[in-house]
């Protein structure tokens, strides 16, 4: 086994005790988080508010591509799970469909069904050369109907960039692509088909939200090696030296970072210029995650719903989940509460207004149905978090070959959701087992196909045991 030496591993999130689960299993004991807060989860933790409810940062489910990341999260939480179906549905034109929305034309007008059909087949039928930007792939792929009405206008709040900026290499598993025959199938029975998708049957903890999982994993870690409030603020990778925000100064052999990306290279001292532009050039959406806290009548159309994604521009958000649908302990007990959580995407090409952003949220959810009549407001939950969406712009890719091997070049490795800045395997699984598969390559036990090879990932292909 190699030694890398004296190991610093910054976050603990998914990808953070990954590395770290991994080192301590294979007897390897030289390392120490430092945990910027004061515990787990980053961006996968959750929080209870004031008035009792329980609020994930952002909607998370648990399904996974590998075998070793169930088997930790069995041993995490036991049986305290939940088993859900995947029921999530588009809201169009004041209208369920299920999701896969091309699926399931049979939900619209029949006009409208026509239509979008119609503009399938000819899709179908192109023979011009692949597109080398997203929207291009979107129209043609779906054709013109689907795009208009549902994926252009939905993609545009999700990533708050015009969508001719971002590329295509990323989308794999990520975006249903049309099946015609089965598309037809379903207009002509007129039936539902949401079987698609690694999601579509997921878990979630009984207690405590997605945060549980993550602080159960953490309890698997020697407490000696976990340190929280430890915040960097500089990186001398000449001197192999970490500067914590406390005035103390860390040294190092093997730096592990799960910061975003291109707050790393800001950090950075002894980076190279190029380097350095090209972390400038990785774009990121900032997400508004919104907890509405309720109590009273829950509309009988939300009874079974798990989230619905909302393409119109009249609602701020562009996905809406029925929290407390979830687990019965996501709101305070002794009530008969229900919660709902929207997320709304900011970038700098699409600003939101925070002063009205509550008012509009409110507005919206009544608009749109999601409000019982006679359910009352009991909470109202806000958190912004700078880093949502890892931007797999065009240029991505060219920059992510050009700074992480200038990185590692320094014994740093950047893993995760933001650290490799890859949204497609940016899932917790992914994330975790990018910290494992780091781990196993620093001990000389393995590669990163998770890291080099996510398509063949989420095909299925690197089951780990």
């Amino acid at each position: 086994m190699r030694d890398p030496g004296r190991t610093l591993i910054l976050g603990a999130g998914p990808t953070g005790l990954g590395t770290a689960y991994r080192f301590q299993k294979l007897g390897f004991h030289d390392f120490t988080i430092l945990e910027a807060s004061d515990g787990p989860g980053g961006l996968a933790a959750s929080v209870v508010d004031e008035q009792g409810f329980t609020w994930d940062i952002g909607g998370h489910v648990q399904f996974s591509h590998y075998d070793e990341y169930d088997a930790v999260l069995d041993r995490a939480l036991g049986t305290a799970w939940i088993d859900h179906q995947r029921e999530a549905w588009v809201f169009l034109r004041d209208r369920f469909v299920p999701y896969p929305f091309q699926h399931n034309l049979h939900r619209l007008d029949p006009a409208d069904a026509r239509a979008a059909l119609a503009d399938l087949e000819q899709a179908a039928q192109r023979s011009d050369p692949p597109p080398l930007d997203f929207r291009a792939w979107i129209h043609r792929t779906f054709g013109d109907w689907i795009a208009r009405n549902f994926l252009f206008p939905y993609n545009e709040k999700v990533w708050g960039f015009p969508l001719d900026e971002l590329g295509v290499g990323w989308i794999g598993d990520r975006v249903a692509v049309p099946d015609l025959a089965r598309v037809r199938r379903t207009l002509r029975e007129g039936r539902d088909d949401v079987e698609w998708g690694p999601n579509r049957r997921f878990r979630y903890p009984a207690r405590g939200g997605t945060g549980a999982i993550w602080k159960a994993v953490a309890g698997f870690i020697a407490p000696a090696r976990l340190r929280w409030r430890a915040e960097a603020v500089a990186v001398d990778l000449s001197g192999k030296a970490l500067a914590l925000r406390s005035g103390e100064t860390l040294t190092y052999d093997t730096l592990v970072s799960t910061l975003p990306l291109d707050r790393l290279a800001r950090l950075c001292h002894g980076l190279d210029e190029s380097a350095r532009q090209a972390a400038g050039s990785l774009r990121h959406s900032s997400v508004h995650i919104l907890g509405v806290g309720l109590e009273g009548d829950k509309p009988s159309s939300l009874e079974s719903k798990c989230w619905i994604y909302f393409p119109e521009p009249d609602a701020p958000y562009y996905r809406v989940t029925v929290f407390s649908n979830y687990s019965p302990f996501n709101v305070p007990q002794g009530r008969d509460a229900w919660s709902l959580m929207a997320e709304v995407c900011e970038t700098p090409a699409r600003p939101v207004n925070i002063e009205r952003l509550r008012e509009r949220t409110l507005e919206a959810m009544r608009r749109d149905g999601l409000l019982g009549a006679h359910s009352s407001l009991l909470s109202f939950w806000h958190r912004r978090e700078e880093y949502g969406y890892p931007t797999p712009s065009q240029g991505r890719d060219a920059a992510l070959d050009l700074l992480l091997p200038a990185l590692e070049k320094h014994e740093v490795y950047s893993r995760g959701r933001f650290g490799a800045w890859k949204y497609e395997v940016s899932n917790q699984d992914h994330s975790f087992m990018q910290g494992v598969e780091l781990a196993d390559r620093l001990l000389g036990r393995g590669e990163e196909p998770t890291l080099n090879q996510p398509h063949r990932v989420n095909s299925g292909a690197f089951a780990r045991v």
